[in-house]
């Protein structure tokens, strides 16, 4: 399946685990491929990954990755120096905020990298410096990541598979058909009518420092993610003994509080600009092209966009190869724009601000079908 193939390096090695799930042989006259799903579109995709395999796509520039963690260590320890060398009164206070905050969300991009274990060859590699990036240098557990990121990946934007929507519908309704839905059943957990509004003091500054917060060492500890545990340990030891040192115990709270929500922030206006104003429903078992086009679209690339968003202004390509380097993601994005032309596919690509503005009209929209439906007699 092209999901087996698109989420895994050594499909030799994992291979071997599905043998024993193996429950038998199609018949000769049986499809290959469901009804639901485009036998062409199929057809050409898996033409189309053989071409980016030749052409070196999936392989690694190791120099890339090692910059980039390079600036995001340089920027930790900018954070730290700032408060050490020009005390902790308000102007320095704020600047070492926001070089904490830049080290904190480019350190979740390349965690990001890791996790789809696309900056090494070797799979033990990219699993080790997941921990040491996103343990340590972030304080969650690489092992929750993978966990739901994963069903991300798989079922994106299909409701109960996608853990990203799994705020539908007690804190927003998603999408134009479950709006409606719930108006129908009028259900109400929320004011919906007014969640573009809400939103911007709920989701984007609260996720991490609440939620995120809570639910990594949550399922790390209900699932006995041990060793990510003792990562995530040396992070809140590092942090609160150097800045422990700096700070008093309640500026030190405010400090971690306060880069967590800008932190928070920037990580969901940017997750959020591909998914949300697109296609959210219930899985209707698509094709893996049709499933990742209808729930993902593109940001305009630049260089200031690309390093802003750590290249997930290119979503469309990551969903259909979530493993290759990002750096490559450009290369790819002509052979990907002409296999959708063929097929009348809609490949979104909008200027960065439309993005993040489309997040909050297709909430008000979502809204107002709710409102309309729920006050329909």
């Amino acid at each position: 399946q092209d999901a087996f193939v698109a989420f895994h390096v050594d499909k030799a090695l994992v291979s071997k685990y599905l043998k024993s799930l193996q429950i038998g042989e199609l018949a000769p006259d049986q499809p290959s491929i469901e009804p639901t799903k485009n036998k062409m579109l199929v057809k050409d995709f898996r033409e189309l990954r053989a071409t980016v395999e030749k052409m070196g796509l999936l392989e690694p520039n190791q120099l890339f990755f090692f910059l980039h963690l390079t600036h995001i260590l340089l920027l930790d320890t900018a954070a730290w120096l700032i408060l050490f060398y020009f005390g902790t009164s308000l102007m320095p206070f704020i600047v070492s905020l926001v070089a904490m905050t830049i080290s904190q969300v480019q350190a979740s991009w390349l965690q990001h990298d890791l996790g789809h274990l696309s900056v090494f060859r070797k799979t033990k590699w990219n699993h080790l410096l997941h921990k040491f990036v996103m343990c340590h240098l972030i304080g969650a557990s690489a092992k929750w990541w993978t966990l739901l990121h994963s069903r991300h990946h798989a079922k994106p934007n299909c409701f109960q598979k996608d853990p990203d929507i799994d705020m539908h519908p007690f804190l927003f309704t998603l999408g134009k058909k479950f709006s409606v839905e719930l108006g129908i059943k009028k259900k109400k957990y929320m004011p919906y009518n007014h969640q573009h509004k809400y939103f911007f003091i709920t989701l984007p500054p609260l996720l991490f420092p609440t939620y995120f917060h809570c639910h990594t060492f949550y399922i790390a500890y209900t699932k006995r993610y041990w060793v990510d545990l003792a990562w995530m340990l040396t992070f809140y030891i590092r942090f609160f003994f150097t800045y422990g040192s700096l700070l008093e115990i309640k500026s030190l709270l405010a400090y971690y509080f306060i880069f967590r929500m800008l932190e928070s922030s920037w990580f969901v206006w940017v997750s959020q600009m591909n998914h949300i104003p697109m296609d959210i429903y219930y899985d209707n078992n698509l094709d893996w092209v049709s499933t990742q086009l209808q729930a993902t679209c593109n940001v305009e690339q630049s260089l200031f966009n690309d390093w802003f968003t750590g290249h997930l202004n290119f979503q469309i390509e990551h969903h259909l190869f979530p493993t290759m380097p990002r750096h490559n993601y450009w290369k790819v994005a002509p052979l990907v724009k002409s296999l959708c032309a063929k097929h009348g596919l809609e490949y979104q690509c909008k200027p960065l601000l439309t993005a993040f503005a489309d997040i909050v009209h297709s909430l008000k929209n979502s809204g107002e079908l709710w409102l309309d439906a729920y006050l329909h007699k």
